[in-house]
């Protein structure tokens, strides 16, 4: 059994993101799903090395940013629980990531009011 997933990127003169496309072979929605992000990692298992394509669009808006990074942050510390079972190390991190969205909410609360 094979599935792919295909993603596509429109970018402008200037080589910046304007459009992003998803599909999977696998999935049940028909047609492409939009998406203003995308981070992908890919392990080098020769190498021993991450590699990583991380885009957005100018559409995508510092309060989605810091969503986008606090709800990835969460799954990535529930995919290293499924495959190490460390919970310490698990709750280091969704605490970190908690720590994270709190300090960034705090920040955006400050500029609000100075604004």
């Amino acid at each position: 059994m094979k599935s792919t997933i295909t993603i596509d990127v429109e970018l402008d003169q200037n080589r910046v993101p304007e459009n992003i496309e998803w599909r999977a072979t696998e999935s049940t929605t028909e047609g492409a799903q939009k998406a203003k992000a995308v981070m992908l990692s890919l392990w080098d298992g020769t190498d021993k090395t991450a590699l990583r394509i991380d885009l957005w669009t100018q559409e995508m808006m510092i309060d989605e940013m810091a969503d986008f990074y606090y709800q990835t942050l969460m799954t990535m510390a529930d995919t290293f629980s499924r495959a190490t079972r460390q919970a310490e190390l698990v709750d280091e991190m969704k605490n970190f990531a908690k720590s994270f969205y709190t300090k960034f909410r705090e920040q955006q609360m400050k500029e609000q009011k100075a604004g």
